[in-house]
């Protein structure tokens, strides 16, 4: 039988969650994969769900993406507000990150919450780049999308 965990304990263990999800945030790759091979659990997330693979994609952190991936992160794992990791690159506008998610199956037309896609994000914000590449990976506009102020001639392309 396993002691139960001391309230001092319990708080080391929360801030290392919190020191673990900084990383992310600021790229520290090395230092994140030591934390998730002694048993950091892959998809922590904050109190808003931003996973760790969130984190480190959405702050422009190519490595620390793949990292993450190739540890198991969950690759469409959405946040509090029904977004994915992809969707927040999208709307960025990190093509080279893209290119890593969708590598690991993200999903270019996965609902993101109030009716938007990856896609719809890289479209309504301008990332020429990583919306040509979305589409190439089967990433589609819908007429909807209209609505959203995106210009006809992306979505007819």
């Amino acid at each position: 039988m396993t002691a139960p965990i001391s309230a001092e304990e319990e708080k080391r263990y929360a801030e290392l969650q919190s020191m673990a999800l900084d990383m992310a945030r600021r790229g520290e790759t090395d230092t994140l994969r030591g934390m998730i091979t002694a048993g950091l659990p892959i998809n922590l997330s904050d109190e808003k769900g931003q996973s760790l693979l969130m984190l480190a994609s959405y702050n422009g952190h190519p490595e620390t993406t793949r990292m993450l991936l190739e540890h198991g992160a969950e690759v469409d794992r959405r946040n509090d507000r029904g977004q994915t990791s992809l969707g927040g690159v999208a709307f960025k506008g990190y093509l080279e990150i893209a290119r890593i998610l969708i590598d690991h199956g993200a999903d270019p037309n996965a609902g993101n919450g109030n009716g938007m896609t990856p896609v719809s994000f890289a479209a309504m914000f301008g990332r020429k780049e990583v919306l040509q590449f979305l589409r190439e990976q089967g990433g589609r506009l819908r007429v909807r999308d209209r609505l959203l102020g995106i210009p006809g001639k992306l979505i007819n392309r």
